[in-house]
């Protein structure tokens, strides 16, 4: 994340002045004539017919950071242009072809004054300065962003795309006009706002393999609500690997896996305790959201602590995993047992451990136990109309 002060280039044109014309802003950003001499020297000289004015003009207070400034003349060209920022930065900017408008190229800074000075030639020859001066917004609070999946990663068909604000925001319609998502291929997907701080993109159907996918959030500048403004820009670039789906219907005592659409390898499994619905295997899909070759599980209620298991893939902060249970070797393929999580034999754990990826979806069907909306990634557990009600209204 890059916070930006940022200073304009200076568009340079030599003018000849035969006559020269003292100007000040005035409170509309408009250039003044306060008086001229005719080439002699003497007094009474006709005004000079060039005019410059400014956006935001002169003593604006509280100007927006990510509205250019502009500075235009009539009846004459410009000759040069000049922002300046506190500490003496020029803004940069350029002037167009014709010579009629500088614009600034880059955002400026919250909380700063800044001084602008033009000069032009009139169509009559006389040449009009212009200065005067204004001072951008100064948030009451800066709110830093955070992107996921972070950039170069390579993530599973299902991952959601994760836009996470240190603190609530109000203006969420502000928030989802600053962020895009671009890939190799249309994707239909849309943002849906999880909590006051967070909001996920993801697509209606799981996204195409093997794509890239570049994802903006230009956050700086926008107004998020009760005097608080974006922080900084922040953006991604990640690639979606093959398509691998795991599928799991419960009373099956069996762990499939797909790649591609076709059935590559079955695992026989230990799925939650059937006779006891709190501790079922929940049903949904879900993603794989952490690769932990060694975990170690805690469960005071069901009197376990400090139990260690290898491949452990977990796939809900509701509890549950996809590890290795060796010690329950006898009822693996056989009866579900255990507290929620998806029991394998060591060798068969290590193997699909070793396939998996973060975001890889994991679908779980045949359990009398719905999905726990209070886990971190629920994206795929709402229907598609249901997704879409969850962007900004």
């Amino acid at each position: 994340m890059i916070e930006r002060r940022l200073v304009f280039k200076a568009a340079l044109a030599a003018g000849a002045a035969v006559v020269v014309a003292a100007c000040s802003g005035t409170n509309d950003g408009t250039a003044l004539p306060t008086g001229a001499a005719n080439a002699d020297g003497e007094g009474g000289g006709a005004q000079p017919v060039a005019k410059i004015t400014a956006e935001p003009a002169a003593n604006v207070k509280d100007a927006p950071v990510l509205k250019p400034v502009v500075i235009k003349v009539a009846d004459g060209k410009l000759t040069e242009c000049k922002v300046t920022a506190d500490g003496g930065k020029d803004v940069k900017g350029d002037t167009s072809p014709d010579g009629l408008t500088w614009t600034s190229s880059e955002p400026l800074g919250y909380g700063k004054k800044y001084t602008y000075a033009a000069k032009a030639t009139g169509s009559d020859g006389k040449p009009v300065e212009f200065t005067g001066t204004f001072t951008t917004v100064s948030p009451a609070k800066q709110v830093r962003a955070t992107l996921n999946p972070a950039d170069n990663a390579q993530v599973g068909v299902a991952m959601p795309i994760s836009v996470k604000f240190a603190s609530p925001v109000k203006d969420r319609a502000a928030v989802e006009k600053a962020l895009s998502v671009k890939t190799d291929k249309n994707v239909e997907g849309a943002w849906g706002w999880l909590s006051d701080s967070q909001v996920d993109f993801r697509p209606k159907e799981y996204w195409p393999q093997n794509i890239t996918v570049n994802v903006e959030a230009k956050l700086y500048g926008v107004e998020l609500g009760g005097g608080a403004y974006g922080k900084a820009d922040v953006t991604t670039k990640f690639k979606i690997g093959r398509n691998q789906v795991v599928k799991v219907n419960t009373p099956e005592h069996q762990m499939h896996v797909y790649r591609g659409g076709s059935q590559v390898k079955s695992y026989p499994c230990a799925n939650g305790l059937d006779a006891e619905v709190d501790r079922n295997t929940p049903n949904g899909t879900y993603i794989v959201m952490s690769k932990e070759p060694t975990a170690v599980f805690d469960n005071a209620r069901y009197g376990y602590t400090n139990v260690n298991k290898k491949w452990a893939c977990r796939f809900s902060n509701h509890g549950e995993y996809i590890h290795e249970n060796q010690d329950n070797a006898a009822n693996i393929g056989k009866t579900n047992n255990s507290h929620g999580c998806v029991n394998l034999l060591e060798a068969d754990a290590k193997d699909y451990f070793d396939s998996a990826l973060v975001g890889d979806p994991v679908e779980i069907t045949g359990s009398k136990l719905g999905a726990p909306m209070a886990s971190d990634v629920k994206d795929w557990n709402y229907s598609w109309s249901a997704w879409q009600a969850l962007g900004a209204k």
